[in-house]
């Protein structure tokens, strides 16, 4: 899980380059059109460099061979893919789509782990061999029986996706998530390996949808996020707007320094400096406040009063502007003002009791100086 942690966002990197090499070659259209046409495309690529560099990441941990580990890892990848005749580059990477990240997973796992049993159990010579002839000789069986791993993973994360595209899933998902902070776990980190790959896949299919002009299917998809957790896990953004003005000097000094993080959705400096982390009066908001955020923004979308989420915007882009760009609905803009409305009532009573707190610890300690 840390090794899938640390591989994730730099898999986006792949994410990103695909997206400007499809949209440089679609035919025509508008600049959204083409980001829309290139979307699914994209996440093959960054499927490719999920699978690299999490194997590369695991190969050192378990002290394997990195460059075989690369070497067998791509190769198994590359048999697994969808292929049918006739296919581009881009009709492959877009038939691959979000559940490449599932088999790129997979198949990095299933590779280091088949070299560290051989080299455990076989001679130093002969465990390369052996691992080499078990990765690709499976992968290569597979093809020539015409199985897809990929494809057979399309069908298999389906059910996940109706499954996943409900309120209570959308609250089970933030309770994890913020209660992991509290104890100081990334939760959207350590969750992401299981979430990420579904909740994209519906992404996908409400952006598909609109490209066919047909009503967007899925509430929950990652862009929903935007929505419950403004300026970070747990909703934080209130939280450095409210101590910009505390009156405890060491407080003040760290909302100043986290505010540019937290509008930009980053909010790490923010749990570990405050911190929040392991806080029992700031914990109790930061669990609280996404969750009457994810009800409110999941029944505002439900009854229409707001677009659902169309397109995947990165979290680091401010709000209003993200969610503004996810659903091309200026009523999202409303919903996020009215969510960190609330989000500040939340926070409010909570903020004032830890400021009482610290202000009282600096008084301590000043008095025993």
């Amino acid at each position: 899980m840390l090794a899938i942690r640390r591989a994730l966002p730099i898999s986006f990197v792949g994410l990103g380059i695909g997206l400007v090499i499809f949209m440089a070659t679609q035919p025509g259209g508008t600049l959204l059109q083409r980001f829309s046409a290139s979307f699914a495309a994209a996440f093959g690529v960054m499927s490719a460099m999920l699978v690299v560099v999490l194997a590369y990441d695991l190969a050192g941990k378990r002290d394997v061979s990195r460059p075989l580990a690369v070497a067998l890892a791509g190769a198994a990848f590359a048999l697994s893919l969808p292929y049918a005749k006739g296919m581009t580059f881009e009709s492959l990477a877009k038939a691959l789509g979000s559940s490449g990240l599932f088999l790129a997973i997979g198949i990095a796992l299933l590779t280091v782990a088949a070299q560290t049993v051989a080299r455990r159990r076989l001679p130093a010579r002969l465990a390369p061999i052996a691992a080499s002839v078990v990765v690709v000789g499976i992968a290569a069986s597979l093809l020539a029986l015409h199985v897809s791993l990929a494809a057979a993973l399309a069908v298999a994360i389906a059910p996940l996706g109706d499954l996943g595209d409900s309120l209570p899933a959308l609250l089970i998902i933030t309770l994890v998530e913020t209660l992991l902070w509290t104890i100081g776990i990334h939760g959207p980190a350590l969750l992401a390996a299981v979430v990420l790959p579904v909740y994209i896949n519906l992404q996908l299919q409400n952006t598909e949808a609109l490209q066919h002009n047909m009503p967007l299917p899925h509430i929950v998809t990652v862009s929903m996020f935007l929505f419950v957790f403004p300026g970070g896990a747990g909703a934080t953004l209130p939280v450095v707007l409210l101590l910009l003005r505390s009156k405890v000097k060491r407080v003040r000094r760290i909302a100043i320094a986290t505010l540019l993080p937290s509008i930009a959705n980053a909010n790490e400096p923010l749990m570990f400096g405050l911190p929040i982390v392991l806080n029992p009066i700031l914990s109790i908001p930061f669990v609280l406040a996404p969750l009457v955020l994810a009800v409110v923004s999941w029944l505002a979308m439900a009854h229409g009063f707001v677009a659902r989420p169309a397109y995947y915007v990165i979290s680091p882009i401010p709000i209003p502007f993200s969610v503004f760009l996810a659903t091309q609905d200026w009523r999202s803009v409303v919903l996020i003002a009215v969510n960190l409305a609330l989000a500040f009532a939340i926070y409010t009573p909570f903020v004032a009791a830890y400021e009482r707190s610290e202000e009282k610890r600096e008084q301590s300690g000043a008095d025993a100086a």
